[in-house]
């Protein structure tokens, strides 16, 4: 049974993507803790980072690092922290979140409530940066 975040890239549920090449897939989180919060995953599905295949592996960070340039050219942070927790949904993803304080990566607290509108103009801001 497909995840989630497999649909999202077949397009059987929007997103707000920010970047797309033929392995890797970038949007939006839908529950941010931080504006421009993304979530970068391999299209492959896989349950755990560590389990995926070295040349996935390495590529999904490489990825990733371009998207995080992408997000810090537009939401004005510190720097791009990196998480990988991989517990909520059962396909390897990373989580980028700009960072001003260590505070911004704290999943307990409440998220952030952003309209539609504002998530598009993240997201077309990101996109425009990769």
């Amino acid at each position: 049974m497909a995840t989630i975040f497999t649909k999202i890239v077949n397009g059987e549920i929007p997103c707000y993507k920010v970047a797309e090449d033929e392995k890797f897939f970038a949007f939006l989180d839908i529950n941010p803790v931080a504006k421009g919060h993304t979530l970068v995953i391999p299209k492959v599905e896989d349950d755990y980072i560590f389990h995926l295949d070295e040349e996935t592996y390495i590529g999904l960070h490489l990825f990733a690092k371009k998207v995080a340039a992408a997000v810090e050219k537009a939401i004005p942070c510190k720097r791009i922290g990196e998480v990988v927790l991989g517990l909520e949904v059962p396909h390897t993803h990373i989580h980028l979140i700009p960072l001003n304080q260590e505070s911004d990566v704290d999943f307990k607290k409440p998220k952030l409530k952003l309209t539609d509108e504002e998530m598009k103009q993240i997201a077309a801001s990101i996109a425009k940066n990769f």
